[in-house]
């Protein structure tokens, strides 16, 4: 059975876990759709809208010093999007009606977007499926290189370091 079919399935079953979901979406990080459960979205397009958002949600998580990016929720006048990361290579899109239950949606979406990236981290791998040449997230982490020569394709991981607002010690005056 292919990845693409393993998260399609996990796709449809939030859809009876999360009463007013009315669409979801699993896709690279870069913008390729690996599988979708969206009526009446163009789901190329919302991919696409999906892996520029993330672009500027890890960048305001680094500029504000907030760790690697989990998730990002818009609410508009009809309704939610919310985004969740599904390993270092994928996300999850979820939209929602403006009466769903958000933090049933948080709960799932997380959820789901963990058991998505161990589909994909088991599931793809040399020779198989459509991304073939990925890593899998802990090989990822393994062998994190600097965010310009990463793979295409992947979220940045970077190195835990100190925060830059230590305040400096007091000297005698």
């Amino acid at each position: 059975m292919a990845v693409e079919t393993d998260v399609q399935d996990e796709l449809r079953r939030l859809r009876t876990r999360i009463p007013r979901l009315t669409g979801s979406l699993a896709a690279t990080v870069d913008g390729l759709v690996l599988a979708h459960d969206v009526p009446d979205t163009e789901p190329e397009g919302l991919a696409a809208l999906t892996a520029a958002a993330l672009g500027v949600a890890y960048r305001m998580t680094d500029a504000a010093a907030r760790g690697d990016f989990r998730e990002l929720l818009v609410r508009g006048s009809r309704g939610y999007v919310a985004t969740y990361a599904a390993g270092t290579t994928a996300v999850l899109t979820l939209l929602a009606e403006d009466r769903v239950n958000v933090g049933r949606l948080h709960l799932e979406g997380r959820r789901s977007g963990a058991r998505i990236a161990d589909l994909l981290a088991t599931r793809v791998g040399p020779g198989t499926g459509r991304h073939a040449e990925r890593q899998p997230p802990e090989e990822h982490l393994a062998t994190a290189t600097p965010a310009t020569d990463r793979p295409i394709g992947t979220l940045p991981v970077r190195t835990p370091q100190r925060p830059t607002h230590q305040p400096r010690p007091q000297t005698g005056l």
